[in-house]
């Protein structure tokens, strides 16, 4: 987390003056915090207000800030022949070996176990990117559903007030936040499984392979990784938490609807 965002989440929690807050708010997301249940728990608001004081600032909470962290929808690797796929792992290894023996006929044994070790970190270091990537993709993409299924929570709650199907409305909103449960726990599934894989370099080969890897277009690891939570499964249980409150104090005020509009019996 960078320096600035620190400073702007610690501004929040503190504000005190009448207005102020969707000030602070709007740094706090320009400066990269752009989780609405972390701001709703710094500033001690709920998540509709957070969006509410967003709006005011000309901020669409619907359309967060992408930095260099987004890592999906990439193109497939091709390292000199490595693609990163386990099940080819042996037949591109010996495939480049071939090609580098018929480039260098003359090479001496000594010269070709030099490449044949550096051949090896190659595909020893595209495999790893290649499964960390997908690990850091697959991460991305459950937040980012996460973050609007609980946005739609909101949505459809809000539409409740001027719905003149309501009942279908309350239907649709009574989804939203099963969707936005299962939505939770999916995430925090992606981010376990990627926090149990880090990605390293363990040798000057490797480091060599990584910066080709790069070269080729691939972006680096580090930022994504550092942007992964570090608590999932608390964060998880924060959500479902704050979630649920939430839809309970909606059930009674809903139930409190419901008895009016019934007909007298």
């Amino acid at each position: 987390m960078s320096t600035r965002r620190d400073e702007a989440m610690a501004a929040l929690r503190e504000w005190s003056k009448p207005g102020r807050r969707a000030d602070l708010l709007a740094a706090a997301w320009q400066a990269g915090e752009t989780n609405v249940s972390a701001l709703a728990e710094a500033a001690r608001i709920s998540r509709p207000t957070v969006y509410a004081d967003l709006r005011s600032r000309g901020i669409d909470p619907d359309h967060r800030p992408k930095g260099n962290t987004v890592i999906i929808n990439l193109a497939p690797l091709d390292i000199e022949g490595f693609t990163g796929v386990g099940e080819r792992l042996d037949a591109e290894f010996d495939a480049a070996l071939r090609r580098w023996a018929a480039e260098h006929p003359t090479a001496t044994h000594e010269e070709g176990k030099i490449e044949g070790m550096r051949l090896a970190a190659l595909m020893d270091t595209t495999y790893r990117y290649a499964n960390v990537r997908d690990l850091l993709a697959h991460e991305q993409v459950a937040r980012a559903e996460r973050d609007r299924l609980l946005h739609q929570v909101e949505l459809r709650w809000e539409a409740l007030s001027t719905a003149t199907a309501w009942l279908a409305a309350h239907h649709a909103y009574v989804l939203a936040v099963d969707e936005a449960r299962i939505a939770i726990d999916m995430w925090r599934e992606r981010a376990e499984a990627a926090l149990k894989r880090p990605f390293f370099c363990s040798s000057p080969r490797d480091e060599a392979a990584y910066h080709q890897i790069q070269e080729a277009g691939h972006p680096a690891l580090e930022p994504a990784m550092a942007d992964l939570d570090q608590t999932p499964a608390r964060t998880a249980e924060h959500l479902r938490a704050d979630l649920d409150q939430a839809h309970e104090r909606r059930m009674g005020l809903a139930a409190q609807t419901l008895r009016v509009a019934q007909p007298a019996q």
